[in-house]
């Protein structure tokens, strides 16, 4: 079984080591070491045998005369540069749902959507080596992508992931006893089809947590949820994070931002037998029909409809004086 060398994070460059680049200008480039290779610019080049023994945060100046600094690239900067075959979860939304589903080490955890692997490696750095994250993707090429950029990552396979190529429907009832799974994340087009096979799975006081990226979606799994019966009240949200630009005096929000990238609901799983209490609540339920005929209500909406009293009040209260034009 492959042990993950946490030396690899630390420590003067070596061969293989991904290094990142920070020009004067602040441009990124992301290399990986090899002896005897040089990196190349229109502004000239460097070489790798000069940063290999280097210590991590080191400054290097190619045959040009620019300066870089060169410093080992975190999980953040990794995922947002590394190849990809699917979107990645970005890393405000690995870091919620890594926080947010209580992902523990020694945790036995279900992932659907492997993807290019960006959330699967947050997940196994919050597990450790003697928890367990089983994986499903349905794409065999997306699953050696994250496969391989997870290798490249952590310096050798890690011993807690297994990746399966299938559908979780068909392929999780197989793979794991029910009752044993800690946590599910589930990152997918229809999550609200896996529930069941979820719930077997699901200790009771289990977490599941699915990333979805449009409102339909999100309110489509928040009713199955519902409907379901054998899970808590769904909570939703989604983060927004602005960058700040700072010089000086001229520290302002920038003008660029990552702006919405997808919703996260949770919800944990009830024990076998029991009812959640009836929630009281003013929305409406998911309609399927798009086209019905009787048109649409405000409740479907969760639209709070002012009383008649309260309008007539209003009205009464904005009306112009008597003998007015």
């Amino acid at each position: 079984m492959a042990v993950i060398d946490a030396n690899l994070r630390r420590g003067p460059f070596r061969p293989g080591d991904r290094v990142q680049l920070t020009d004067p200008k602040g441009r990124l480039h992301t290399i990986t070491l090899e002896a005897g290779k040089q990196f190349h610019t229109h502004r000239g080049f460097l070489r790798h045998d000069d940063l290999i023994g280097a210590p991590d945060g080191s400054t290097i100046t190619n045959t040009a005369g620019t300066q870089y600094l060169a410093i080992r690239p975190l999980l953040a900067d990794y995922v947002m540069s590394m190849p990809r075959g699917a979107a990645v979860v970005y890393p405000k939304d690995a870091g919620q749902i890594v926080t947010m589903a209580d992902i523990f080490p020694g945790a036995v955890v279900v992932e659907a959507g492997v993807g290019s692997g960006a959330l699967s490696m947050s997940l196994l750095r919050a597990i450790g080596e003697e928890g367990r994250l089983l994986s499903f993707e349905r794409r065999a090429d997306f699953a050696q992508i994250a496969r391989g950029n997870a290798r490249a990552f952590f310096g050798a396979d890690h011993p807690a992931w297994t990746v399966t190529v299938g559908d979780l429907i068909e392929a999780l009832p197989a793979a794991v006893e029910p009752a044993s799974v800690d946590r599910v994340v589930l990152d997918m087009l229809a999550p609200w089809e896996c529930l069941d096979v979820v719930a077997d799975a699901l200790l009771p006081g289990g977490v599941l947590i699915c990333y979805v990226a449009t409102a339909t979606q999100l309110s489509r799994v928040a009713e199955a949820i519902r409907d379901h019966g054998g899970y808590t009240e769904p909570q939703a949200w989604e983060s927004l994070v602005r960058g700040w630009h700072l010089e000086g005096l001229a520290v302002r929000p920038q003008h660029r931002m990552h702006g919405h990238t997808g919703f996260l609901i949770t919800t944990r799983r009830l024990a076998p037998g029991v009812t959640p209490p009836l929630r009281k609540r003013r929305p409406g339920g998911y309609t399927v029909d798009a086209d019905r005929q009787d048109g649409w209500s405000e409740d479907d909406f969760g639209e709070r409809v002012p009383s008649p009293k309260r309008v007539r009040r209003t009205a009464r209260a904005l009306a112009p004086p008597a003998g007015d034009g």
